[in-house]
């Protein structure tokens, strides 16, 4: 299959194709992926900054009093604040005294602004360039002057009489959470192209075992092709000899003019005979792939008794032309009935019959038997031949196989016996098997489903 051109295209569109598809869904995979974890992460940056801003807001409240104002109070919750236009330099110890100092460690800042906007105080670590924007519930994700992304909450405050105090600004930097998605984004389009590599390997190979059952069918054309040229060359280069040296004669006796006539009838009659026989190939492959209920119902019974005993006498002729035993047993008294054609059968068991006889020397015996197995019915022919080698009873039903070409070309076979033998037995539901030896003998065994007959 590899040096054929129009199967290696055809492999390497198959493979194109299905990296293709593999390839678009793994992007859309790894993009949903990559949606999927973005949104996890960020839904959960967003409650914890909503989850410490409402702590925050609830404690800082009850502290305060007069607009615009922090009371000494407020540093109580935060002990880290730093006024506006101070400078504040906090220890590290102090960042731990209190559980709501915890933001500083994981980059949290907090503003606090009066109504007008004017910045009161700051906590944590605030960064430079960040716009301010005033509004309740206010959520923005803002970029400092290095470029670094930053999610702010805003909140309006109320002193202890319910009058709007000034708003509170809550923010933690997006670095970690950038950094992670950055990371993902790499890896994903790292990874790509060895996936991709590993689908194209893949592809190539699974089409490559796709294609292997129609290559092998379209060997087994080739063959037949080759083979059916070949037996048709014979004969018609025969013909062709025979026309040519008549006609290069000038003068023909009637003798002479009856053999060319005799031999062109005779490789006339063998064309006839290869052509009736492919096509009947080709009948019975459609036979048995149609439903055997509705072929069954569709013909009519055959007594298998009566029908080999027919075939046996019909062949005893070949029998007395060689000094050959052919004998037949019936191992049932009551007939055995099958659906199927007669004419198809005495064809299937006279191939068999006509085969024993033909390779079986002189002295020899050839046996037909007919038995029952369950509602199977056995038709056995046995014989005491040459016997098959192993390494061709594997191809023995094949179309055109000859164990031996000179044997056969000196019989006159063209290898299709047997093959059509097999056709015919699986055509009516059947099998056919071979058991042989060299120098021993063969054994073919027909195995036919009964009917039960009414008497």
């Amino acid at each position: 299959m590899h040096r054929n051109k129009l199967f290696n295209q055809t492999r390497f569109q198959l493979a194109g194709w299905y990296a293709m598809v593999m390839g678009s869904i793994l992007g859309l995979t790894g993009f949903t992926t990559y949606q999927m974890v973005a949104h996890s992460h960020w839904d959960a940056v967003h409650q914890e900054l909503q989850s410490i801003s409402g702590t925050l807001h609830d404690s800082l409240e009850p502290k305060l009093k007069q607009p615009g104002r922090l009371e000494v109070s407020v540093q109580t919750v935060l002990p880290n604040l730093c006024l506006a236009k101070q400078h504040c330099s906090i220890l590290s110890e102090e960042l731990g005294r209190h559980t709501l100092n915890a933001f500083q460690q994981s980059g949290y800042y907090i503003r606090f602004f009066d109504q007008q906007g004017t910045l009161l105080a700051t906590a944590g670590q605030v960064p430079r360039g960040l716009s301010v924007e005033l509004a309740d519930h206010l959520l923005q994700t803002l970029q400092d002057q290095e470029g670094d992304r930053y999610q702010q909450l805003s909140l309006l405050l109320k002193n202890e009489g319910g009058q709007p105090w000034g708003y509170m600004q809550v923010g933690r930097s997006l670095k970690e959470f950038d950094d992670h998605l950055s990371f993902l984004r790499v890896t994903m389009l790292a990874g790509l192209p060895v996936a991709m590599l590993l689908v194209a390997v893949t592809s190539w190979s699974l089409a490559g075992l796709a294609m292997k059952p129609i290559y092998r069918s379209y060997e087994k054309m080739q063959q037949f092709t080759a083979d059916a040229a070949h037996e048709l060359r014979t004969p018609l280069a025969a013909i062709r000899a025979i026309v040519e040296s008549t006609r290069d004669e000038s003068l023909l006796t009637e003798a002479e003019a009856k053999a060319a006539l005799a031999g062109v009838e005779r490789q006339n009659q063998r064309l006839v005979q290869l052509t009736q026989d492919l096509l009947l190939l080709s009948r019975l492959e459609v036979s048995t792939e149609t439903s055997s209920q509705q072929t069954a119902k569709s013909q009519p019974s055959c007594c298998l008794n009566d029908l080999i005993l027919d075939v046996v006498e019909s062949l005893s002729v070949l029998e007395i032309a060689a000094p050959l035993q052919l004998t037949t047993q019936l191992q049932t008294k009551a007939p055995l009935y099958v659906t199927g054609d007669e004419n198809q059968l005495v064809r299937l068991f006279a191939n068999l019959v006509a085969n024993a006889l033909q390779y079986t020397p002189e002295g020899g015996k050839v046996t037909v038997t007919l038995a029952q197995d369950d509602q199977h019915a056995l038709v056995q022919v046995q014989d005491t031949g040459i016997g098959i080698a192993a390494a061709d009873q594997a191809h023995l039903f094949d179309r055109f196989y000859r164990v031996s070409r000179d044997r056969s070309r000196h019989t006159g076979g063209a290898g299709l016996g047997l093959a059509i033998a097999k056709a015919i037995a699986q055509s009516h539901r059947g099998s056919i098997q071979v058991e042989s030896k060299l120098g021993k003998g063969s054994s073919f065994t027909v195995r036919l489903p009964l009917i039960q007959r009414l008497q």
